[in-house]
């Protein structure tokens, strides 16, 4: 018999329908509310209520995650309860309010299906008695239970007074357990000690060590709360005093906007070291009168602070075949850059952690330097910034100036971040060739440690004057010449090689970007303009020669423009523009084939050379005239190329006779070299090999080839040595229709430098000396002269040994002149 909540004395029956319950343990005198939501649990409940008594047996299951517990998935030992209440729900679930009576112990499954019916027995306890170490054990739990509750352990508020009502230590253990939130095995094992003085002495154990961790969190806590910040505490009071002020209607400006700046400098993340300045140089703000002149500068240095992105970060995209398609679909070829991007992304995917790479591109203007810059941050996922350093002359561009200056900003560095939002874009450093240097500094010197891995992890600008870490950022300099780029700068940064673009490139860019792109800026649609083939080659190649694309894409807007204004009177047809629609719209082309040698001429060689805007030839002429001699070069030349003259001329007179030139003519013989283009700068030693033919074709009478160009420095001896910018000087002989060309021995390597299309193109003749330059250059052989054994170019040797005056050498023109003597001769 067992006692239900009404007070009625309640026979238990041998069978009972059973219930598995999961993450709980029902204790006897336990009320809880359960919800029922298997078939064969709510088969269960809906038996029970059929009852007149409403009895259940609610037991746990081992294993909570499933759903279909066996009989051996259950523990035995459980609790009669009764059903006090039962609501059905929306969802099909059964809520039921249940009431712990007795332990039981199940005999046996008498059904399984389509729910468990068990035989059950009832458990009593051994025995209940009063002895002292019982009530002793009971104060205990009382006074630990106390102790949990007031260390913070949410229990019933009741509790307490309920046990001091209750005298049984089977009933006492069993209302504490099933207060104390346990785990479902730790709850079963105490439900299955029968001994209630036992089940005393581990609830006591247990309420022991619960003690012990609510202490060790209050310890915690304490401590937490006593390392609160001073800024912490001072918040709380600063919004008691704002909302005082609200109260009272008085507004504080001020106050606000110094809230205002806090906020931002505690959510922004910084650094220890950049936090502790800001804050303190706000306090020294708020202490401030608003109209101190020093609070405006304050006030400007603590806004840059807190918009400087100190750990804002956009996360890599590390697909390589999708940055590998955003190169390829923004840029023609390119594929040494593309290849650099593509390795940096490889080791980025494998080492999480890496400094970004400082990248120097240099190249001819127009050949996609900066844009290349964009698509690299688009293939990336980063953000773009750009800054021009072409004519800046002040450290404090880079640096920034200090706060002390009327006016004191960051540096161009600090700025372009605050403009990208994020410490790692993709950072241009536009014409870093062209920097200047005058008494407020030499920029190049500040950039030294921009660009240097080793030292940007710590930059400090002026105005800030806090460290930034640079080491995010992925540098990408521009430049058209390296030449005027100071030594230790060039050496940080790894330099790329862009050439310029061949007449097939530029019509394959022209077809798939430059059109489209015009026409899309010119407000035209694809049926409305027909650029042909024949007009676009022709636009190539006699109204543009340069490396880049600039003038191409100026010429094909003007294009659009005037069929845009077409379209705009009223014209419906597609407008065709072909070669005569060129010549119409663009006017006479100022580069024709007529402008190149029709002809083989005596005296005139073609050259190469490079420039910052890519390869060029040029067309060197050699004439000579009645003289003593000498050589005059023309064309502004630089001491560099002068000097390659004289070279030239030196080894023309010491070998005249293999040349077959007689010794005399350079007693009697002035020789003019000139370079056309005179306006143009012009210096470098690889024309040796070019002045050396032309002034050679002149003397000999014997013409040079118009179909051959060559490059090259001479020596004294008539070895011919390697030069630089094989790549463009190869290029710029294409744009002209030249096929063959001239080049050192020590130059073949350069060759894998050039597109195996292009390779196949054009006729490379390596040459190790000056005669192998001339019998391929020259149309026809030069017969030699013999030597003579008692003359040299400089003069005549008697047998006697004395040395006879020359006039080569000046010193018959250096005397008076006389009626018997002719000029240049010796007497």
């Amino acid at each position: 018999m067992v006692t239900n909540y009404d007070g009625e004395q309640i026979e238990i029956p041998k069978t009972l329908p059973l219930l598995p319950v999961r993450d709980i343990v029902v204790f006897p005198y336990m009320i809880i509310p359960l919800f029922v939501g298997r078939d064969a649990s709510i088969r269960s409940v809906e038996e029970a209520l059929a009852k007149t008594d409403r009895l259940i047996f609610l037991a746990s299951q081992k294993d909570i995650a499933d759903e279909h517990p066996s009989s051996e998935g259950i523990y035995e030992v459980g609790t009669v309860a009764m059903i006090m209440r039962m609501r059905k729900l929306p969802d099909g679930r059964i809520k039921i309010l249940t009431q712990g009576l007795c332990k039981a112990k199940i005999k046996e499954f008498s059904q399984t299906d389509p729910y468990f019916q068990v035989a059950v027995d009832k458990v009593e306890d051994p025995g209940d008695g009063q002895i002292s170490e019982t009530e002793a054990l009971m104060r205990t739990i009382r006074e630990k239970l106390e102790k949990v509750i007031s260390l913070g352990k949410v229990l019933s508020p009741d509790i307490l007074m309920v046990l001091d009502d209750i005298s049984s230590p089977g009933r006492m253990s069993d209302l504490v357990a099933s207060n104390l939130g346990l785990k479902v095995s730790e709850a079963q094992n105490l439900l299955e000690t029968y001994n209630p003085a036992e089940r005393l002495q581990k609830i006591h154990d247990i309420l022991t060590r619960e003690i012990e961790v609510l202490t060790i969190q209050a310890k915690i806590r304490s401590q937490a709360k006593d390392e609160m910040s001073k800024s912490q505490k001072e918040y709380f009071l600063r919004e008691q005093i704002r909302a005082i002020k609200s109260e009272l209607g008085d507004s504080d400006p001020k106050g606000e906007e110094i809230e205002e700046l806090r906020e931002k400098i505690s959510s922004q993340k910084m650094p220890p070291e950049v936090e502790q300045e800001a804050i303190k140089q706000l306090n020294r703000l708020e202490r401030m009168h608003p109209e101190a002149s020093e609070a405006s500068m304050l006030r400007t240095y603590i806004e840059w602070l807190v918009d400087t992105p100190w750990s804002k970060t956009t996360k890599d995209n590390l697909d390589l075949a999708r940055a590998k398609a955003i190169l390829d679909e923004d840029h023609y070829n390119l594929a040494k850059i593309k290849e650099r991007i593509l390795e940096y992304l490889a080791v980025r995917k494998l080492k999480d952690k890496m400094k970004g790479p400082i990248l120097c591109f240099a190249g001819p203007p127009g050949v996609g330097k900066t844009s290349l810059g964009k698509s690299i941050a688009r293939a990336l996922g980063r953000q773009f910034v750009r800054i021009s350093l072409g004519g800046v002359k002040d450290e404090a561009e880079i640096r920034g100036h200090r706060r002390t200056y009327v006016g004191a900003l960051p540096g161009r560095v600090i700025q372009g971040l605050k403009q990208a939002k994020t410490n790692n874009p993709i950072f241009v450093l536009d014409e870093i060739d062209k920097l200047g240097s005058d008494f407020r500094g030499d920029p190049s010197a500040a950039l030294l440690e921009v660009l240097d891995p080793e030292q940007n992890y710590s930059f400090r600008d002026h105005y800030l004057n806090v460290p930034f870490d640079l080491s995010n950022v992925m540098f990408i300099a521009t430049c058209n010449s390296l030449d005027t780029i100071p030594g230790p700068l060039r050496d940080r940064m790894e330099i790329i090689q862009l050439s310029g673009y061949t007449e097939e490139e530029k019509f394959f860019i022209a077809n798939k970007y430059l059109i489209p792109k015009q026409i899309k800026e010119n407000g035209l649609k694809d049926e409305q303009i027909d650029l042909t083939e024949e007009a676009i080659r022709t636009v190539i190649s006699q109204y543009t020669r340069e490396a880049g694309l600039r003038n191409l894409e100026r010429y094909v807007a003007t294009l659009c423009r005037k069929t845009a204004r077409q379209v705009a009177e009223g014209k419906k047809d597609e407008t065709i523009v072909d070669r005569e629609a060129v010549y119409k719209f663009l006017g006479p082309a100022p580069y024709t084939r007529e402008d190149e040698q029709e002809k083989d001429e005596v005296g005139i060689a073609t050259g190469l050379a490079w420039t910052s805007v890519g390869g060029e030839i040029l067309y060197v002429e050699a004439t000579t005239m009645r003289g003593r001699g000498g050589i005059m070069l023309t064309g502004q030349l630089g001491d560099v190329m002068k000097e390659s003259g004289q070279a030239a001329l030196g080894l023309i007179r010491w070998r005249a006779r293999d040349f077959g030139l007689s010794e005399d003519v350079f007693a009697k013989t002035d020789i003019h070299v000139h370079f056309p283009a005179g306006a143009v700068p012009k210096d470098g030693p690889s024309a040796g090999i070019t002045m050396a033919t032309a002034i050679i074709s002149r003397l000999t009478g014997i013409p040079v080839r118009k179909d051959v160009a060559m490059t090259g420095e001479i020596t004294l001896t008539g070895r011919v040595l390697p030069i630089g910018g094989l790549k463009d000087k190869a290029l710029a002989a294409m744009r002209h229709g030249v096929t063959n060309i001239i080049i050192p021995d020590k130059n073949k390597k350069d060759l894998e430098d050039i597109p195996e299309e292009y390779r196949e193109k054009l006729n490379f003749i390596p040459v190790k000396t000056i005669d192998e330059v001339l019998d391929f250059v020259l149309v026809k052989k030069i017969k030699t002269m013999p030597r003579s054994t008692g003359k040299a170019s400089g003069g005549s040797t008697r047998q006697t040994g004395k040395r006879m005056p020359s006039a080569a050498s000046g010193e018959i023109a250096a005397a008076p002149a006389s009626p018997g003597l002719r000029r240049g001769r010796a007497a």
